[in-house]
C-alpha cells in the first residue's frame, strides 16, 4: 500500500502530464536526425517488439477525434466507422504529427474496413498489411500469424537496416514487458474503494503515454503516478459522500477526443473505474521471455481478445476477471457506429454479464460527433439509476 503524501508529487506529475505531448514530439524530431527510423501502427496485434529491437520509434496511429472526419468521407462511405475515417482523414490530411513522421505503416486484416481503407492509405505511405488469422485457436492460425510476423521483421529490417536477432527482440520483449507493467500498475489502482484516478484521467495517462518515443520516460512516469496515488489527489474533489457506481467499459477502442461517454458517466455521478478495450486492460499482458522470441510474440499477439477473432473466448474471460477484480456495478459496452464485430458480439455480452453477474450491461452505438451526446446522456442516467 502506498502511504498518503501531502500532493504536491501529484500536481507535479499532472503538470507534467500536460507537458509530455509537446515534449514527446521534439523527442522524435531529434530521433528522427539521429538516423531513427519511425513506424506506425494501427492495432494492437502488431508487435511493437520487432520495431523497437530494430532502433526504431513505434507510434499509434489510430484517430480518435472528429475533426478530420469530413474530409475523409469526400473518399470514404458515410456509414463507416468513425475510427477508419478519422485515422484516413488524419492521413491524407497531413494534420496528424505522428503519421506525418512515420516512416513506414503497418496495419493487419482485422476488419473489413480496416483492411479496404489500407489500400487507399497505400497512396499516401509505404503500407504494409499483415494477414491476421480470424481465429486464435488453431495450429494453422499460429503458423500463419508466425510467418506474418516473420516477413514484419525482414520488412523492419530493410527499412532500418539492423539485423533483429533474437537478443535483440529479447531486449525489446524485456523493454516492453515494463512499460506494460507499469500501465497495468496504474490501471489496478483503481481496484481500491474509492477509485483514485478517475477515468478521463486514467485514459488521459494512458493514451499520452502510448505516444511516448523514449519508453523510459514513459515507465517512470506512471510509476510516479502510483507511487502518489496515495496521497489523494488525483481524485478530482466534490467525490467523497455516498459511494458512486463503479463503471467498467468494454468495446471499441477509446482515446482522447472519444471520450465523451466517459465525461457522461462521470457527470452522471458514477467512476469509470476500469477500460476493457485496446486502450486499457487488453494491453495488460507479458510476452514470456523463457521462449524463443518470435514464437513467444506470435502467441501472445495472436491471443488479443478482439472481435474480429471468431470465436473470441479471450474477451468473456478477461471481462469476468475484471468485473470481479474492479468491484463493478454496471458495464457499458460501447460500439462505433458500423463496428459490426462489436455490434454483433453485444448481444451475447449482455447475456454472459446477466448470467454471471445478475446485472444488464449498456449497449451504446455512437460515433465522435457531439451531436448525440444528450441522447446518450438519458440512456447512461437511466442505467446508473437502475443500478
Amino acid at each position: 500500500m502506498n502511504k498518503p503524501g501531502n500532493g504536491q508529487g501529484a500536481r507535479t506529475i499532472l503538470n507534467r502530464l500536460q507537458q509530455i505531448t509537446e515534449e514527446n514530439l521534439l523527442d522524435i524530431e531529434r530521433l528522427k536526425s539521429d538516423g531513427r527510423s519511425a513506424i506506425g501502427f494501427y492495432c494492437l496485434y502488431s508487435p511493437t517488439e520487432i520495431a523497437v529491437a530494430a532502433d526504431a520509434i513505434p507510434l499509434p496511429l489510430c484517430g480518435t477525434r472528429n475533426d478530420p472526419i469530413p474530409e475523409a468521407e469526400a473518399v470514404l462511405p458515410r456509414n463507416l466507422c468513425p475510427l477508419i475515417k478519422s485515422s484516413f482523414g488524419f492521413a491524407i490530411t497531413d494534420t496528424c504529427p505522428f503519421f506525418r513522421f512515420s516512416d513506414i505503416i503497418v496495419g493487419d486484416t482485422t476488419c473489413d474496413g480496416k483492411k479496404k481503407m489500407f489500400e487507399l492509405l497505400g497512396a499516401h505511405k509505404t503500407t504494409h498489411v499483415l494477414q491476421l488469422p480470424q481465429r486464435q485457436d488453431s495450429a494453422m492460425a499460429f503458423s500463419l500469424w508466425r510467418s506474418e510476423l516473420e516477413r514484419f521483421r525482414a520488412i523492419v529490417e530493410a527499412q532500418t537496416g539492423i539485423p533483429i536477432t533474437d537478443a535483440r527482440l529479447g531486449g525489446a520483449i524485456d523493454l516492453m514487458n515494463r512499460e506494460r507493467r507499469a500501465r497495468k500498475a496504474v490501471m489496478d489502482l483503481n481496484q481500491r474503494m474509492p477509485a483514485p484516478l478517475s477515468g478521463s484521467l486514467l485514459l488521459e495517462i494512458l493514451f499520452k503515454v502510448g505516444f511516448l518515443a523514449d519508453k523510459e520516460k514513459g515507465i517512470a512516469l506512471m510509476n510516479a503516478v502510483v507511487a502518489e496515488s496515495g496521497s489523494g489527489a488525483f481524485r478530482p474533489k466534490g467525490k467523497s459522500g455516498r459511494r458512486r457506481r463503479r463503471i467498467l467499459i468494454t468495446g471499441v477502442p477509446i482515446g482522447l477526443g472519444s471520450e465523451k461517454v466517459v465525461k457522461i458517466v462521470e457527470q452522471g455521478g458514477a467512476d469509470v473505474v476500469a477500460f476493457e478495450n485496446c486502450s486499457g486492460y487488453k494491453q495488460a499482458f507479458e510476452v514470456d521471455e523463457k521462449k524463443a522470441p518470435m514464437d513467444a510474440l506470435a502467441e501472445q499477439y495472436l491471443a488479443t481478445p478482439c472481435s474480429v477473432m471468431s470465436p473470441n473466448a479471450g474477451r468473456f474471460t478477461l471481462l469476468a476477471q475484471m468485473i470481479t477484480d474492479f468491484a463493478v456495478d454496471g458495464v457499458i459496452d460501447l460500439t462505433w457506429q458500423a463496428c459490426h464485430t462489436y455490434n454483433v458480439e453485444a448481444y451475447c455480452i449482455n447475456t454472459f454479464i446477466q448470467d454471471k453477474f445478475g446485472f444488464s450491461s449498456l449497449h451504446l452505438e455512437t460515433d465522435y460527433a457531439e451531436s448525440d451526446t444528450e441522447q446518450l446522456r438519458v440512456r447512461i442516467e437511466a442505467y446508473l439509476e437502475m443500478l
